[in-house]
């Protein structure tokens, strides 16, 4: 069976730098006489936006089979003294620099990480400016051909997280925030579907919103709330931009509220806003 390595980076394409690092890939899994099925997750991430690509790869991740290896590389820190890590978590392992874009997966016990020190799993050269080829790319195609992530280095208990503000109880009504807005203007926001009681409205930046079923439930040009393909609640405009329409952007305060007497009392917390955290411790269209 083939192995699976996806990479999820800033770079874009109009630079060689994806194509590099394939090739670092390739080379390693070729000279072990595997095979291997490279995915492309996304090259878009916002440049330098750690929240960005961790929120593209949480949503990505969940659909690939156990054992797929993840390369993510947002890395504004490379060449510093940010470490290099491998997570294994959920049956797959995230390999990218210790800078909090693999939050998603560092929730609960059932994580392992290590940091990436062992000289045999990079290329002979590193460059200080591109471990995404020369470290990060070298020990995803050594796991995939079954090297055991335990052997990239020694454990690392305190991976650098962002910081996860939950969405809040507040007078019968539930506040979260914007969490990304995507290409299509969408607003995604930090409340999941099951923090929200119908029927409500959202408030956003002063204004009233309903909910919907999906997009092509609103007139061409309306405004709407609706569970997006990710889970979680985003507002859209029908063939135009929300984030445009409101004057929003991430971190704008979302709102909902009950419009019956079954108002919601829950302060279960949902999918938060991220921002960065040097602590050691948007997707939105269907």
């Amino acid at each position: 069976m083939d192995a699976i390595v996806t990479l999820t980076t800033d770079f874009g394409v109009r630079d060689p730098y994806v194509a590099e690092m394939k090739g670092a890939i390739l080379g390693i899994i070729r000279t072990a006489g595997r095979a291997v099925q490279l995915v492309d997750v996304t090259h878009e991430v916002a440049r330098h936006d750690v929240v960005e690509g961790a929120l593209a790869l949480e949503a990505a991740a969940s659909f690939f089979p156990g054992g797929t290896v993840h390369v993510a590389v947002i890395d504004p820190g490379v060449g510093t003294a940010r470490r290099g890590i491998a997570v294994a978590a959920r049956d797959q392992v995230f390999v990218g620099p210790d800078n909090g874009v693999f939050t998603p997966f560092l929730s609960g016990t059932g994580w392992r990480a290590f940091e990436l020190a062992a000289p045999e799993y990079r290329l002979p050269a590193v460059s200080r400016t591109f471990h995404g080829r020369d470290v990060f790319a070298p020990a995803a195609a050594h796991v995939a051909t079954g090297v055991d992530v335990a052997r990239l280095g020694p454990v690392v208990s305190d991976p650098v997280r962002l910081e996860w503000a939950g969405a809040r109880a507040r007078g019968g009504a539930i506040e979260g925030a914007v969490i990304h807005v995507d290409r299509f203007g969408n607003l995604v926001t930090s409340l999941s579907a099951d923090a929200i009681a119908e029927p409500a409205v959202v408030r956003v930046a002063g204004r009233v919103i309903p909910l919907v079923g999906t997009y092509g439930d609103l007139a061409r040009g309306g405004l709407g709330a609706l569970v997006g393909s990710s889970g979680r609640l985003e507002i859209a405009v029908r063939e135009g931009s929300a984030a445009a329409v409101l004057r929003a952007r991430r971190g704008t305060r979302v709102i909902v509220s009950p419009t019956s007497s079954s108002r919601t009392t829950s302060s279960r917390t949902t999918t938060g806003a991220w921002s960065r955290s040097r602590t050691r411790s948007s997707r939105g269209r269907s």
